[in-house]
């Protein structure tokens, strides 16, 4: 019976002695004989995690990313220094300009970093650009884009393709990745720029209406209303939704309130959790 493991190397909290945190989110995929690397968090900290879980970098197969925010994207040149050239699974936009513009003006460069850039260029074997549903490996799919359809959900911020604020920046680039065990699927998120329930519906209906077993990643519930996270709440009950792992910028009060809306489904989803789920 094969076996699906997750490992999360990296992500804004670390509780285990040698392993670092930082604002960002990398996942070890390994699924068959496939090794895929989800997201690569900024830099500072993903090669140090991977050698503390023993996990070779240079055995990636693909790479994919949620989105071409720094955060996700800015240890893909220290990623891509593999055996030989990988793949990089990522919508176009996802290397875009991108920026979040404060109310009194003032701009920030949150998008890919140069380097990252240049190693997608330079050493990746090829871009696969994921604008649809797409495979990574046997059993393991990207979604592409996320059709927006709940009318509480937003991206979760003021972001731009501009440093001036005048081109707002829908985030066509959100993506996550999804796969089958024998209790459901189960869903990793990037940010989940598209909404959380939005890209739980359209995995859904790429299921073909199979359940959703868990969920880990970040939601981009930081910062928002109390009716948004009390209607995600009603939305995972609906959806019976059994484990969920909300992380990195999902945000600690909406972190607190999942947890005591879901007792026993919630898990922590920190650097160095390791899941394992069996197929179906």
């Amino acid at each position: 019976m094969t076996t699906t493991r997750v490992t999360v190397l990296v992500e804004n909290t670390a509780y285990s002695p040698g392993l670092l945190a930082e604002h960002g989110l990398a996942y070890w995929i390994e699924i068959d004989s496939r090794r895929v690397l989800f997201d690569t968090g900024q830099g500072g900290v993903l090669v140090h995690n991977a050698y503390r879980l023993g996990t070779a970098l240079r055995d990636t197969d693909a790479v994919v990313l949620s989105h071409g925010h720094f955060d996700h994207t800015g240890g893909l040149a220290e990623a891509l220094r593999t055996k030989s050239p990988v793949p990089v699974y990522a919508h176009p936009a996802a290397l875009e300009s991108k920026f979040m513009v404060h109310s009194q003006g003032k701009s920030r460069d949150i998008g890919i970093p140069f380097p990252a850039k240049r190693a997608v260029r330079e050493h990746a074997e090829r871009l696969v650009e994921t604008r649809e549903p797409t495979s990574v490996a046997p059993g393991l799919f990207v979604t592409g884009p996320v059709p927006r359809i709940t009318d509480f959900e937003t991206t979760g911020g003021d972001f731009f393709l501009d440093a001036e604020g005048k081109r707002p920046d829908p985030l066509e680039d959100d993506q996550s990745v999804f796969f089958d065990s024998a209790a459901g699927t189960v869903v990793l998120l990037g940010c989940a720029h598209s909404g959380v329930i939005n890209t739980l519906h359209y995995i859904r209906r790429l299921t073909n209406n199979r359940p959703i077993h868990a969920v880990f990643g970040g939601m981009h519930l930081v910062g928002a209303s109390a009716e948004r996270v009390d209607r995600t709440i009603e939305e995972f009950h609906k959806l019976e939704i059994q484990r969920l792992g909300p992380a990195h910028c999902t945000g600690i009060a909406a972190i607190a309130a999942l947890w005591n809306a879901l007792p026993g489904r919630c898990v922590s989803c920190h650097t160095g959790a390791r899941f394992e789920f069996e197929a179906g």
